[in-house]
């Protein structure tokens, strides 16, 4: 890779980084969803995991590997611990990809040093180099990161940048681990590496950063400005405590301001070309995917992705927008992938028309998923008049991106009303294929329904969010509901939608609730092996 590139290259952490957010774990299948996604949005490295952590985060890692690091496709990055045994591992998962990288970190900040690791700035300086030229003999492409680089002492970085590149990295990441920085200091950080790291222009200037001060995105957009060629960010800005740098944010910021931006990466002024790889066009699919999958709800006035991005209330703004959008919009909601709703097909349409609207809006359906989900789409068709390429994606999203049925709703029935006592009834198969029926009361119908199937499913937790949105307008409207449980302090999500809300609220709490069970029974299976290997 160009060490002198005039783009910025996106590195994208919602596997690795972005899965960490509670409550948003990921099984494999729906961790290769979403690699898919990230290589037609175009980006241009996958961090896809960490392989050590977990044989599950190996195996992800590796079947993304095969699957989406192909000769056109992205470079598929394991995240590895400066350590050896760290390193293997992501060299083995990312093997398969045509383009492998090796991201493996060490800590160089006193309170890490001392409080952490237990090593001096001496050691670590001496373990840096070691495991990035180990890294080295398994792929040429070896990115290190300084670990709390925000709060290390500036002379200590510079020893340690010059040393691991010249061990061999070729991306040198500068992580504002802590979110603590603000776009002046992230900016005058990385100008000082630039002047006082005499082989820095033998790798590429890297930044990846925490959103804790609502900054992350400013700070990265301050960073190019002084040399910053790779950006390391998140869809939805997911992540640890409060997120990352938004994907999509980063990436319009550069679109719409190119002007700006230009000169700084060496452009004339008035150059339309794109500082980035990213087809925006893309971006809403895939905000919408990646929350989908996760349980993470995008907030309304969320930039680029909330639903109120492009709305406008004020009947000033409303008559301004009608005569020039120009008027009070700084980009097009077209650039994102956003349509006005529209009626794309409707109860005659047959299935290859479904099949080819889907294939249109990015969905790559295996033949069993196509079935489900247009089984789903003509029951839904006969409730509804008209139906969008919105409800599409929510019926597609439902049917296709559950977790395994281990726990099956075969029936939810309630009886409420102002002068009723709310009562469910529900009827589950059990893992064990047992059909157990069991009734409850609540305040509401949705808490007669958890009560209920809590009674059948037995399984301690506490709900901690539950929240409902409308898909589209009308009163015959899908509801897409998303529920979030809490079991050990770890988070479960669940997500579903339904033309029925109250449907839709009893199959997103089960969906948790398998990913619960789920999670349980893979603890037991590795407390039972561990138990045999000793």
């Amino acid at each position: 890779m160009d060490k002198s590139t005039d783009r910025i290259i996106i590195f994208d952490t919602t596997l690795r980084d972005g899965e960490q957010s509670p409550g948003a774990t990921l099984n494999v299948e729906e961790k290769l969803t979403i690699a898919r996604a990230l290589a037609r949005l175009g980006v241009d490295v996958i961090e896809a995991g960490f392989p050590y952590a977990s044989p599950g985060d190996f195996e992800a890692v590796q079947k993304i590997a095969h699957t989406v690091g192909t000769e056109n496709g992205p470079t598929i990055c394991g995240l590895a611990r400066a350590t050896k045994a760290d390193i293997k591992s992501a060299a083995e998962a990312v093997k398969p990809a045509v383009k492998g990288r090796i991201h493996t970190f060490l800590a160089t900040s006193d309170i890490h040093l001392e409080y952490k690791l237990k090593k001096t700035r001496a050691e670590v300086l001496a373990i840096a180099p070691e495991m990035v030229a180990y890294a080295k003999t398994f792929t040429p492409d070896v990115e290190f990161s300084p670990e709390d680089a925000g709060r290390s002492d500036p002379e200590f970085l510079y020893q340690m940048l010059e040393a691991v590149i010249s061990a061999g990295a070729t991306t040198v990441n500068i992580p504002d681990t802590v979110g603590y920085l603000t776009p002046s200091e992230f900016g005058t950080l990385i100008k000082g590496i630039k002047e006082n790291v005499p082989n820095i222009d033998q790798a590429i200037i890297s930044v990846h950063g925490h959103n804790d001060l609502g900054l992350a995105v400013a700070n990265f957009l301050e960073t190019v400005k002084y040399g910053a060629r790779q950006l390391e960010c998140t869809i939805n800005g997911i992540g640890e405590r409060a997120g990352n740098a938004a994907l999509e944010e980063l990436v319009m910021a550069l679109h719409v301001r190119r002007q700006y931006f230009n000169p700084f990466l060496g452009r004339p002024v008035t150059s339309e070309a794109p500082l980035t790889n990213i087809d925006t066009q893309q971006i809403y699919k895939t905000s919408r995917l990646v929350s989908n999958l996760t349980g993470m709800f995008v907030q309304p006035n969320k930039a680029i992705v909330g639903a109120n991005a492009f709305a406008h209330e004020s009947g000033i703004h409303q008559d301004g927008v009608l005569k020039n959008k120009l008027t009070y919009e700084i980009m097009d909601a077209t650039s994102i992938g956003l349509n006005d709703n529209q009626i794309v097909l409707g109860k005659h349409s047959g299935r290859h028309a479904f099949r080819t609207r889907l294939e249109e809006l990015g969905f790559d359906l295996s033949e069993t998923d196509l079935n489900k989900a247009f089984l789903s789409f003509k029951d839904v068709a006969d409730k509804k008049k008209t139906i969008t390429d919105w409800d599409l994606e929510a019926i597609v999203n439902d049917e296709i991106q559950q977790p395994p049925e281990l726990f099956r709703l075969e029936l939810v029935q309630v009886s409420c009303g102002d002068n009723a006592c709310p009562t469910a009834t529900v009827k589950i198969v059990t893992p064990d294929g047992e059909e157990l029926t069991d009734a409850a009361t609540g305040t509401g119908p949705v808490d007669a329904i958890y009560k209920a199937i809590n009674r059948v499913v037995n399984i301690p937790n506490q709900l901690i969010e539950f929240s409902v949105q409308s898909v589209t307008e009308g009163i015959d409207a899908i509801g897409e509901v998303t529920i979030r449980l809490r079991h050990e302090q770890k988070i479960y999500s669940g997500r579903a939608a339904n033309t029925d809300i109250i449907v839709a609220s009893a199959r997103a709490y089960m969906g948790a609730l398998n990913r619960l069970y789920g999670a349980l029974e893979k603890r037991k299976v590795n407390q039972d092996n561990l138990s045999v290997t000793v």
